[in-house]
């Protein structure tokens, strides 16, 4: 069994795969400041729900987009595991080409949505991810990384907005009824969820045109679900994508 763990500045999407075959997967809260023995106590906790241990495992691959906790779950692997920990990143054999300025610069969660979504797609393609913030990664027809776009996430807008206006309150995000809000929930819920998916249609079409008009579009991230049913241009979501395109990356390197 594969453990495959995608480390996001807000929460930790952990997947269980047997061969190709996603079998289990979990979400839990990121906090920077956790040690390897609290990791393997959370990670210990959530295989014992479906009667896995750690003994059970044949490999781990890990991305984490929070610099001191790939160290420490590099730290559980040698402590808790038999298994060796591959770590995305510098050296790392990904099979995609990076065509940027600086191809260190790339978020290692951006490197792989984007060899997911070649895998998926096999031509030119473009990944959303919703996460703390939205990312945009264009590949190309050859499955050569291109860059994207980086944009502020869901909830980044609306704490701005509540922290920053005395006025307006805290809210949970739903659905909003239409564009004209009848109250101050309302309007909030509107603007953030409206406004969100018009930045999304308007930076995916900017971004396809500039790969030729032709690209696939596929979302992911905790947000994608609340967010992509008001788009125009994204028709396709799959949570699970970052797990897949880890996967795909440690039987890279296995082989």
């Amino acid at each position: 069994m594969l453990l495959a763990i995608d480390v996001g500045n807000t929460q930790t999407h952990v997947g269980a795969f047997l061969g190709e075959q996603l079998s289990q997967h979990w979400r839990f809260q990121t906090r920077a400041g956790a040690t390897g023995d609290e990791l393997a106590e959370r990670l210990s906790g959530l295989l014992d729900l479906r009667d896995v241990g750690f003994s059970d495992l044949d490999g781990m691959v890990v991305s984490s987009v929070v610099p001191p906790l790939g160290s420490e779950y590099r730290r559980l692997a040698e402590r808790y595991l038999d298994v060796e920990c591959l770590i995305v990143g510098p050296g790392v054999k990904t099979g995609m080409a990076i065509e940027i300025d600086s191809p260190a610069e790339v978020g290692a969660d951006r490197l792989v949505n984007a060899i997911a979504a070649y895998d998926r797609f096999e031509d030119v393609c473009v990944c959303v991810d919703f996460g703390t913030g939205i990312n945009f990664d264009a590949v190309s027809a050859d499955g050569a990384y291109l860059g994207g776009a980086i944009a502020p996430g869901v909830e980044i807008s609306l704490t701005a907005l509540t922290e920053r206006a005395a006025r307006i309150s805290r809210i949970d995000l739903e659905a909003p009824k239409s564009a004209i809000g009848t109250s101050s929930r309302a309007a909030i819920q509107s603007g953030v969820l409206f406004g969100c998916a018009g930045l999304v249609d308007g930076l995916s079409r900017r971004i396809n045109s500039e790969l030729g008009g032709e690209a696939g579009l596929i979302a992911t991230g905790g947000l994608a679900s609340l967010v992509v049913p008001f788009t125009e241009t994204i028709t396709e979501i799959d949570d699970l994508l970052t797990l897949k395109g880890l996967r795909i990356i440690y039987e890279r390197n296995r082989a």
